[in-house]
This record gives C-alpha cells, structure tokens and sequence, in this order.
C-alpha cells in the first residue's frame, strides 16, 4: 500500500468542500479555505498529481435512472487450483471488470471472499445476472445475497 500524503489543515479543509462541491469554482473555494484562487489551484493540483484526488465524477441517482434494486452478494470461491490454472481469485477478479451491474467489489478476509455491491433495475434482471455471469464463473462455489430495503446514509465523502 501507498504510504500516505502528507495533509495540512488548508489541504483538508480543501477536500473537505470539493467532496460536498465537486463543481465549485476555485475563486468559491479558495474563499471558503482562506486561500486566493491561484494558491487553491495549486494545492488541488498537488493533491491530484500525488494521487490523493483520484478523479471527479457525477453522483447518479439509480432510482431515477431505472436502477431501482440494489444487493449484496457474498461469493465464495473453490479453494483447489490445478497447477496450470490461474488462481481463482484472479480470475473472478478480472471477470467482475466486465460485469456492469457490479458498482463495487472488494476482496475479504473471513468464510467468504468477494462482496459485490450490485445495482439492476429489478428482480427479473438480478435473476438474470445470477444465473447468466455469477454463477455460471467457474471459479464461483457459493453466495449469499441480500437486498437493500432502504438506504438509511450514503455518501461518498470521506471524514478528514
């Protein structure tokens, strides 16, 4: 893992409020952190260049899109690999690039190896992403789904 960048105050407060305004311009933000434009600039810039601003994207509503359904899956992988196979967590790894309906995926510690976070419009679509892409991986042994009700905090906003 990356060693961390180094971040004063000036550079959190900056974070701060490009992660609740994204699209501010840098005259808003250099007054909201005490900087002038060309300072704010700067930093941002640094903190891009280093790595630690990854990139800007629009926050899209699923609901408003179609995308009403969301779920959990835990995947268990087989744990036996033939010598000339590629490991079965590296495939599955690369498999779930090509699976649009997996919004995020990371890797566990515990009985089960993957979580997926899986966004469809409905039930019939899940079904279908089960049984054509999840289950039909061969490297694919076990999982559990489970279903969002309600949505009670979501953010993409990390506590600086």
């Amino acid at each position: 893992m990356d060693d961390p960048t180094p971040l004063d105050g000036v550079d959190r407060r900056l974070l701060q409020v490009l992660q609740a305004q994204g699209r501010c311009t840098y005259d808003e933000l250099a007054s909201q952190v005490g900087l002038s434009a060309s300072a704010a600039l700067r930093r941002v810039k640094r903190l891009e260049d280093s790595g630690v601003i990854a990139g800007y994207v629009a926050l899209v509503s699923p609901e408003r899109v179609g995308l009403g359904l969301t779920a959990y899956i835990n995947v268990r992988l087989e744990k036996h690999t033939e010598s000339h196979k590629r490991n079965p967590m590296d495939l599955f790894a690369a498999s779930v690039q090509a699976w649009p309906e997996v919004v995020e995926c990371s890797a566990l510690t515990g009985e089960m190896d993957f979580l997926l976070r899986v966004v469809v419009r409905d039930m019939a679509h899940y079904s279908r992403f089960i049984m054509e892409s999840l289950l039909k991986h061969p490297s694919v042994q076990d999982c559990k789904t489970s279903f969002v009700l309600q949505r009670v905090k979501g953010t993409t906003a990390l506590a600086l």
